[in-house]
């Protein structure tokens, strides 16, 4: 099972010839919840050595469990059946939680 702020694979677009990592957004009682079929993910991309990380986006790596620097996109948040996620990689460490959680709160413009 997975659990918030977890980083799994899933595949979001059915033309992707590959999974691609997804942070759980959703509350670990919604991922518990047998009734509850979806839940939120943001996608993540493989950062390419010559990319710089978009405004919006937090880059992850080894230290939460991606295999390379990956970088995932605050401003689009997904939702996706629990039945497509296929396993945990990894996990989000607590300072990249609150950089994803700013860029979110920045991406939607939402007063705290």
């Amino acid at each position: 099972m997975f659990s918030q702020w977890d980083i799994v694979w899933v595949r979001i677009n059915p033309t992707d010839k590959d999974e691609h990592p997804a942070i759980v957004l959703s509350r670990a009682e919604a991922c518990s919840d047998p009734r509850r079929q979806t839940v939120n993910v943001l996608y993540g991309t493989t950062r390419r050595p010559a990319e710089g990380v978009p405004l919006l986006a937090v880059q992850l790596n080894g230290a939460d469990g991606v295999e390379c620097a990956t970088i995932f996109d605050c401003a689009q948040i997904y939702v996706v059946s629990k039945a497509k996620i296929s396993g945990v990689i990894g996990r989000v460490t607590v300072e990249r939680r609150r950089q994803v959680s700013r860029k979110i709160v920045e991406a939607y413009r939402l007063i705290l």
